[in-house]
């Protein structure tokens, strides 16, 4: 029966004949459930279709063999790189607080820089937002550390098949709060969608450093993650309640890349504002995607992000992001 409906479906048939055969009350019995089913499937087939990716290592990189470097920020501030998101680590009296956790394969790397940094213990870990490379670590640094992310990535983590109890946060919020550690006030911002909808900021206002995870990106497109909640609209407000307070000496560690400034972080915000602007005007005039790349001018965007492909990739983004298929 399976067969038959599959060929019904998928195959090309005569209407008037199909119908004849539901006249059976016999094939009623069993055609609409299985239709049912079959519809269900071939919509889990779609939906996981565009489901983007657990973000991997870079494609093809042993971890094994990433180093994992410290850098001085600013103040108590140090960056942890290695494979993955950006890790800031606020070094004190204290303890330790580290700001999203990489790879679970190179936690026990991360860990020995830690313990490099200072003898004393990990107290709080924060995550920017749910991605693979930026939460991979929670199950081996949840053992130790209380974790603390926006209420939306709970959720969103709690409900993968296999998480474990160590990788959810045990403190969540949503629109953010403080926490005094290390001789600091630490504001933990909270947002509403913009790179997911669960994303957060953390400024470290002694030391005045602000780590954004993927919300900023220098000097390439970001990625709106829409299956995840993200709205690129939303990251760019999210973006301009930052810079409306945020010190212009402030330096900014962005989800992957180097260190920045503020002045990087405000033409981030101005360029991505503008290529929203261009979809937005040729989703109004009724046209494509195709369309609208088109009669923008790519080539301006050249240097944002690896590849020619890069500004292209990113107005689809865009487009989706509104609303159009």
């Amino acid at each position: 029966m399976a067969a038959l409906a599959i060929r019904l479906i998928l195959q090309p048939f005569s209407y008037r004949t199909f119908f004849m055969k539901l006249k059976s009350s016999h094939t009623l019995r069993w055609i609409v459930p299985l239709f049912s089913v079959c519809l269900a499937a071939l919509a889990i087939r779609v939906s996981a279709q565009q489901q983007p990716p657990e973000r991997p290592a870079r494609q093809g990189q042993d971890l094994s063999k990433v180093e994992i470097t410290a850098t001085p920020v600013a103040g108590n501030i140090q960056l942890l790189e290695g494979s993955g998101g950006n890790i800031g680590v606020s070094v004190g009296p204290d303890g330790l607080l580290i700001v999203d956790t990489q790879f679970l394969p190179l936690a026990d790397k991360i860990n020995a820089a830690l313990k490099r940094l200072s003898p004393l213990p990990l107290q709080y870990v924060i995550n920017t937002h749910i991605h693979g490379d930026h939460t991979g670590g929670n199950a081996y640094f949840g053992k130790q550390a209380h974790i603390i992310a926006h209420t939306n990535l709970r959720k969103r983590l709690a409900a993968k098949d296999g998480v474990k109890p160590e990788e959810l946060p045990v403190i969540t919020h949503e629109h953010g709060f403080s926490l005094f550690f290390n001789g600091e006030e630490i504001r933990i911002l909270g947002f509403g969608p913009g790179h997911t909808d669960g994303d957060t900021a953390v400024y470290f206002t002694q030391s005045n450093v602000l780590q954004l995870g993927d919300q900023f990106v220098n000097g390439r497109f970001p990625y709106v993650d829409v299956v995840n909640g993200g709205d690129v609209r939303g990251l760019i407000k999210n973006l301009d309640s930052i810079l409306a307070w945020l010190p212009a000496d402030a330096k900014v560690i962005p989800g992957h890349g180097k260190v920045s400034t503020v002045a990087d972080l405000r033409n981030f915000r101005e360029t991505i504002a503008e290529t929203v602007a261009y979809v937005e005007k040729g989703i109004a005039a009724g046209q494509t995607s195709e369309q609208i790349k088109a009669d923008a001018p790519l080539d301006k965007y050249k240097a944002w992000g690896a590849g020619p492909q890069a500004a292209p990739r990113w107005f689809d983004a865009v487009y989706n992001s509104l609303g159009k298929k």
